[in-house]
């Protein structure tokens, strides 16, 4: 919809690509509010005392003009549907084109059975559980909410409402968040883990 993304953090360089690498890369441009130290984010009202940023977002239209501000929590990702209607609104020519051809509707049958994990690429505690799970030789079935919205639906039925990873489902027994506690007493309930 002819907008560019950039990600910005006080963050200094170094940190900024050590975390794209972390997340197998990034298709966006990062940009390091680092020195003189936030001076950007205080610009936008969004810098701490304690020394960083709030988790928020910006929408700045062609003229330089801010139209959405969104400050949230930092374990939580606004919806994108959100964003591409503020974007609509500012340049409904460009809402106009295509962003791809659309596809065919195909059922999508989330898995049943075994140890589910429910996660995004993004997520830290995604990727502290997917090890965690790895190195205790666990088979698990990974799925992307932000690939299959069937799971996004799901995750926001368990939570009531919230878009939060990861959320795990070890033969119905349903736990929001990685609580290493909370697991493996579901998979020794379960017999996947010896008491």
């Amino acid at each position: 919809m002819d907008a560019q993304v950039l990600g910005i953090s006080v963050d200094h360089v170094h940190a900024l690509k050590a975390w794209a690498e972390s997340l197998g890369g990034i298709n966006y441009p990062l940009l390091s509010d680092f020195w003189p130290h936030g001076a950007v984010a205080e610009r936008y009202g969004v810098f701490r005392s304690e020394g960083h940023s709030e988790r928020a977002l910006f929408v700045i239209d062609k003229q330089g003009i801010i139209r959405y501000i969104d400050i949230h929590d930092i374990d939580q990702q606004p919806e994108n549907e959100v964003l591409f209607d503020i974007l609509r609104r500012i340049d409904p020519v460009a809402a106009a084109r295509p962003i791809r051809p659309p596809e065919p509707d195909k059922p999508v049958t989330l898995p049943k059975g075994g140890i589910v994990m429910y996660c995004t690429s993004w997520c830290p505690a995604c990727r502290r559980a997917r090890a965690w799970f790895n190195n205790r030789d666990l088979k698990f079935t990974e799925i992307d909410i932000d690939d299959v919205p069937a799971a996004v639906a799901q995750v926001k039925q368990w939570t009531g409402g919230n878009r939060t990873t990861p959320i795990f489902d070890i033969d119905d027994t349903i736990i929001v968040d990685f609580d290493e506690r909370k697991i493996v007493e579901a998979l020794k309930e379960k017999g996947y883990l010896k008491s």
